[in-house]
């Protein structure tokens, strides 16, 4: 029996079975965030309509979601849909001229991205974390942060060609000929390395998350448990622990994500213009000017609308990540009885 226990006496659970946990947990996470996606969307082209027929990739540090500033199949917006004045009147304007269903516009590049962005990082998560303990001891404090930041690492890396064709073909329109002729001259032009445009912002931005996030969520995990007494987080210890952590890495890393969003409009306005000698600014650079044109506040533009979305969407991932691997044990555990 010892074999199929871990250190803290839970039963293990197998690989596939970490898969399905975090395949659940990248679904229900999209299902139930997308309408927020949409509806920060549509505020955001309201505000700066330049961005109108762009699309890029929006991440939680936990999943990532295609988010396009356009309606469903390149459809234009009604017309006479009314300014918005904010979140809650975005809704029901949306729901009331376009249909709920408009409200999950973008789900399904959403989960072709999210789903094996989650399945690497997390399972690469839970496997760095048993190799660390076992040659670091269960009560070592920075194996999560090490763990969380170099699965995040690894996850955006063999993903991010794959988000850079795809938001290429959300944002121009482009068909499997046309991609295959676009991707074909960048390889002959800048070579293997242009499949990773965009690598360097996204991996400062959300290896810190990745890092800070899976920190405090397994000090909270473990003191809630510790207080209630469980072997195993429940629901109320794993849904409050998320949300707080995922809260705290979001303010602490929300400069970087101002950042990403900096360069990525400069790299729409470049192309808008047809500039080919144009260079993309530094990350410092750009730091540079948001202080000297808005000050150190304008590095945390956005915080109540990020802050409105990573807290439950962390929350409910890792919750429904935890509750799988609940259920696989709960069901290894019942095997196991009935085999011996």
């Amino acid at each position: 029996m010892g074999s199929e226990k871990t250190e803290n006496g839970l039963y293990k659970i197998k690989t596939s079975q970490q898969v399905i946990s975090c395949c659940c947990g990248a679904v229900l996470t999209s299902l139930l965030v997308t309408p927020l996606d949409v509806v920060k969307v549509r505020l955001q082209v309201q505000s700066n309509p330049a961005l109108k027929g762009k699309s890029f990739l929006e991440s939680d540090g936990l999943t990532d979601h295609i988010c396009v500033y356009e309606n469903e199949n390149g459809k234009p917006w009604p017309k006479k849909l009314g300014h918005f004045t904010g979140m809650r009147d975005a809704f029901v304007k949306i729901t009331q001229r376009e249909g709920v269903r408009a409200l999950w516009s973008g789900l399904p590049p959403s989960l072709l991205v999210s789903v094996p962005t989650t399945v690497i990082y997390f399972t690469c998560y839970e496997q760095l974390c048993d190799a660390l303990t076992s040659k670091l001891g269960d009560d070592n404090d920075y194996i999560p942060l090490i763990a969380g930041a170099t699965a995040r690492l690894g996850a955006a890396t063999v993903i991010s060609p794959v988000e850079m064709i795809r938001t290429r073909m959300q944002s121009s329109r482009l068909t499997y000929k046309q991609l295959c002729a676009y991707i074909s001259n960048n390889l002959a032009k800048d070579g293997w390395l242009s499949l990773w445009r965009g690598w360097g912002p996204t991996i400062l931005r959300d290896v810190p998350f990745s890092a800070l996030y899976w920190c405090n969520y397994e000090y909270f995990k473990k003191k809630l448990c510790k207080r209630a007494g469980k072997s195993e987080p429940t629901f109320l210890i794993t849904f409050p622990s998320g949300a707080a952590a995922g809260s705290i890495a979001a303010l602490l890393t929300l400069p970087f994500d101002v950042v990403k969003t900096h360069r990525q409009t400069e790299m729409w306005m470049s192309e808008a213009a047809h500039s080919t000698q144009q260079r993309s600014s530094s990350i410092l650079e750009v730091m540079r000017r948001i202080v000297q044109e808005n000050g150190f506040a304008g590095l945390y533009t956005g915080i109540v609308p990020r802050l409105a979305k990573i807290a439950p969407s962390c929350a409910i991932m890792i919750s429904t990540y935890e509750y799988g691997k609940s259920f696989f044990r709960k069901l290894n555990k019942d095997r196991h009885m009935k085999n011996h």
